[in-house]
């Protein structure tokens, strides 16, 4: 379940940096870039996970589940967040530096 969340987050944000020159001023790329690296590690767990247990990796008990799906979303909202302190810090557009200074 992480993995499918961080996989259509990585998607998403994909669809949207390509398709948007405004996105990519806003440094999407970074948030594309945070969600394809947390699923290619979900992937590896996915993977070595199946490794060890064969069969019952397709069987999750539903606590199992819920516990990946609260982990996937945490994932992607810690991504969103980091997101956000880049886009304050590089201040792409200058919005934060003009608030600042014409105080």
């Amino acid at each position: 379940m992480t993995l499918l969340i961080t996989l259509f987050a990585a998607i998403v944000s994909t669809l949207v940096w390509y398709n948007s020159e405004k996105a990519r001023s806003l440094k999407i790329s970074t948030l594309m870039y945070l969600f394809w690296g947390a699923s290619l590690m979900w992937m590896v767990d996915a993977i070595t996970e199946f490794i060890e247990l064969k069969a019952k990796y397709f069987t999750p008990s539903a606590a199992d589940m819920l516990n990946d799906t609260f982990l996937g979303l945490s994932v992607v909202a810690l991504g969103l967040v980091i997101w956000i302190v880049v886009i304050l810090v590089k201040d792409p557009n200058g919005v934060v530096r003009k608030n600042i200074f014409s105080k």
